[in-house]
């Protein structure tokens, strides 16, 4: 029994979907994380390669693009091996750990985010002093607090949480997200107020101010000529569609908990695919198609291969 106390049981659509179906699934996962992996990784490789990318702009694209490979590696792997066995079970501690990653990774998103927006700011709002304000200094600064500040908050609700009893084994989703807090006997009011307090941290702070500097970009810009208009449309509207496409999926997220009771089993598996699927592939469509400069060293490199 002290063993089974460890252990919490993922279902995954039904077991009988996943026996009948769990090699066609992982098939298809398992092509999804070697897509995740390549195109991720190859856009940093040419930001790292290219003397002409490492400018802010492109090293917080890195960044973003190493989030997403970190992202999907603490979640493909365990899903994988799912898959392809009788029963989806996960260790409580291990359950934790990767909701830590999932949500302190989550957290940087936004930071990052919240540092590009500033960068685009100062860049076409202070041309002048952009290489003044923007030196490697503030930059590495802004990526270590990304990580650093995330890390720090996301790591007390797993800390807390695995010094509390649990009276369910069963975790409705696919990973260790926020349905954690249901496997607790007694609802917990500290953690609901530090998960709060976390969320305004890291996610509606910097979704603020990134509106704010793209409201003050958009009022600059009108005032100016066409040239700098399209040159801040072409820079900015990536980092807009990432945010708007990141931030609806991680407010379903956070509300799964209130909404189970109602939202239908079938459309909750595909929100939580699309966390996991969609979005780790949709940064490096976006910063690799939209981004002027790193197109043309895609198209070199495709060109060279072919």
């Amino acid at each position: 029994m002290d063993s089974e106390l460890n252990v919490t049981y993922i279902t995954f659509g039904g077991h009988v979907e996943v026996h009948k179906y769990r090699f066609l699934y992982f098939m298809i996962m398992f092509t999804a994380y070697i897509l995740i992996i390549c195109s991720n990784s190859t856009i940093v490789f040419l930001i790292v390669i290219h003397k002409n990318l490492h400018e802010p702009m492109y090293i917080f694209i890195a960044a973003l693009l190493i989030n997403s490979v970190l992202y999907s590696t603490a979640i493909y792997p365990k899903l994988l091996i799912d898959f392809l066995s009788e029963k989806q079970i996960i260790s409580y501690s291990a359950c934790l750990f990767q909701w830590f990653i999932y949500y302190s990774l989550g957290g940087s998103e936004f930071l990052l985010l919240s540092a590009m927006a500033y960068d685009r700011y100062v860049s076409i709002c202070k041309p002048l002093q952009y290489p003044t304000i923007m030196r490697k200094s503030t930059v590495c600064m802004f990526l270590i607090l990304a990580w650093i500040l995330s890390v720090g908050q996301c790591s007390v609700t797993p800390i807390l949480s695995a010094k509390k009893k649990l009276c369910n084994f069963i975790l409705k989703g696919i990973v260790c997200n926020s349905t954690v807090h249901k496997l607790h006997c007694v609802p917990s009011r500290e953690l609901n107020i530090y998960g709060l307090i976390v969320l305004v941290d890291l996610v509606l702070l910097p979704v603020l101010f990134i509106l704010f500097t793209y409201t003050r970009i958009l009022i600059i810009t009108y005032r100016s000529s066409r040239e700098v208009r399209r040159k801040a449309a072409q820079t900015c509207l990536p980092h807009l569609l990432v945010l708007i496409n990141f931030s609806c999926l991680f407010t379903y997220d956070v509300l799964v908990i209130r909404l189970e009771t109602v939202f239908p089993k079938t459309a909750r598996l595909i929100m939580s695919l699309q966390m996991i699927l969609y979005h780790p592939l949709f940064n490096p469509i976006i910063y690799g198609l939209k981004m002027k400069e790193i197109y043309k060293h895609l198209k070199r490199l495709f060109c060279k291969t072919v």
